[in-house]
């Protein structure tokens, strides 16, 4: 009876090994990326994002993972060396891509505070003349 119950036993804990381990669809990927992501919790979101990329290099969503590591990085863990890494592969793989200019634009202002931004600028001059008329 012993031998019988270490058996099962054995069966299911390969059983749960091996559906935790399971490869997920790029969809549910990227779904738990982007929640994972809004949660706050950067280093899963870029795992899955990575995922993306290891299992799905065709994918769907493999250029918006691709720029997403590369914008986690940039603006949410600080790390900039990481975020132009991703930033310039984006743009290599994804030249015609509808991202291909916000990646441009990330890497042309990588590192720079958000108030030193030429968009951010601007506004103000355009503030500012406004409100001398």
């Amino acid at each position: 009876m012993q031998r019988y119950i270490l058996i099962v036993a054995i069966l299911i804990s390969l059983f749960v090994l091996f559906s935790c381990t399971e490869k997920k669809s790029e969809a549910e990927y990227f779904k738990m990326a982007y929640d994972q992501y809004n949660q706050e919790k950067y280093e899963p979101a870029i795992g899955n994002f990575k995922n993306i990329i290891e299992y799905y290099p065709e994918g769907e969503n493999t250029p918006k993972a691709t720029f997403m590591i590369g914008y986690i990085y940039a603006n949410n863990i600080e790390n900039l060396d990481a975020a132009k890494k991703y930033y310039e592969l984006f743009i290599k793989k994804y030249p015609n891509h509808d991202l291909a200019d916000d990646a441009d634009y990330e890497l042309q202002t990588l590192g720079q505070d958000i108030n030193d931004l030429p968009i951010f600028k601007d506004s103000e001059t355009n503030t500012e003349q406004a409100s001398k008329n």
